[in-house]
């Protein structure tokens, strides 16, 4: 009967440690899984960083472009102001000596 008894213990042991080995292994498993995700998450995300930064160098371009472009915008209102001012001299000088 000890030989039963032992043999039933030894039994309920080997059923415990399966039990305990396959929670494990779920664990495990379900850890994997959420680790997972994370590296996805974080690939995404520096992904977007990436395109973000890509765009504000598009953005900046095309800043520094509007720049220079009102730069000589600038440049050719003052000499259209100087042929207005050049105009009106001789449109002065003209009827002057018209008189």
């Amino acid at each position: 009967m000890a030989a039963a008894g032992a043999a039933d213990a030894q039994a309920r042991f080997g059923h415990s440690v399966k039990g305990l080995l396959t929670e494990k292994v779920t664990s495990c498993g379900t850890d994997v899984i959420a680790l997972t995700k994370q590296v996805l998450k974080g690939s995404r995300s520096a992904e977007l960083l990436g395109q973000a930064a890509k765009n504000m160098v598009t953005q900046e371009d095309a800043i520094l472009h509007s720049e220079d472009s009102l730069r000589k915008m600038a440049i050719i209102t003052t000499h259209l102001q100087y042929h207005v001012e050049q105009s009106s001299n001789l449109q002065d000088q003209l009827s002057h000596l018209l008189k």
